[in-house]
């Protein structure tokens, strides 16, 4: 890349939406909707606001990051189709990031950003070594990914998304010799379900994805070449939505 481009970056996964708008690394604004799953009602209007905030138009925006899951299988299809929408109107460039890694960068570093740098955000200290981001999948099942800290202080995503209930979260990862810590929106109404020896819990704070972390892991998968195909583009939703049949 040879200039830095528009870009938009888009959190529709979980139960607390945003949009952000950066040049090339550097974030310019983030706006979060007004309240939980008002996705479909204010992503329009919040990226119509961060654009007349800093005098563009839809027409210059050249690329869309996007939370791609695992998530809330509505909230994925508003992401996605609106990303292929921005491709098919601007030929916008699109960048499918992991929600489960969106969550963990709250806390940790892993777009491998050098801190002070223009996409850095501050990051709060954690005195852990395992850390695992949970979303609520219902049917009492929930997304995990667990990531530890390496020999050299980075991270290491260790657990790839999975599909699991929380007793077995608990007989997999609970250790007393060596806490994991958890966060994610997935904690909301069911932290009592990993209440157990070994386990802690992050501030709630570090709970929700965030667009500018979509925008910092996304913008590293960008410099990478790591651009999703637009016409086969596909939510990982990890388990197919459910599907009720009406009786005539």
């Amino acid at each position: 890349m040879t200039r830095s481009p528009l870009i938009l970056a888009v959190e529709t996964s979980s139960r607390v939406g945003s949009v952000a708008l950066a040049l090339g690394g550097e974030m310019l604004a983030e706006s979060g909707f007004s309240a939980p799953l008002r996705h479909s009602a204010e992503i329009f209007p919040a990226i119509r606001d961060l654009l007349e905030r800093f005098d563009r138009e839809p027409s210059q925006i050249e690329h869309v990051y996007l939370s791609c899951g695992p998530g809330s299988f509505t909230g994925l299809r508003i992401a996605a189709a609106f990303a292929k929408t921005m491709h098919l109107a601007n030929a916008a460039r699109i960048v499918a990031v992991n929600t489960l890694d969106v969550i963990a960068a709250n806390v940790v570093n892993l777009a491998g950003v050098a801190p002070g740098s223009a996409s850095d955000h501050p990051l709060p200290a954690i005195d852990c070594k395992r850390l695992a981001a949970v979303l609520d999948a219902k049917r009492g099942q929930f997304f995990v990914a667990v990531y530890e800290r390496t020999a050299d202080g980075t991270w290491a995503k260790t657990c790839e998304d999975s599909l699991m209930s929380a007793s077995q979260f608990l007989v997999r990862f609970a250790r007393k010799e060596e806490p994991i810590r958890l966060l994610g929106d997935g904690l909301v109404y069911t932290r009592e379900r990993f209440q157990a020896e070994g386990v802690g819990f992050l501030d709630q704070q570090t709970w929700s994805p965030r667009a500018h972390n979509v925008h910092r892991l996304g913008w590293q998968m960008a410099l990478a070449g790591r651009f999703a195909e637009p016409l086969t583009l596909t939510p990982n939703y990890l388990r197919k939505p459910d599907v009720t049949m009406k009786s005539r």
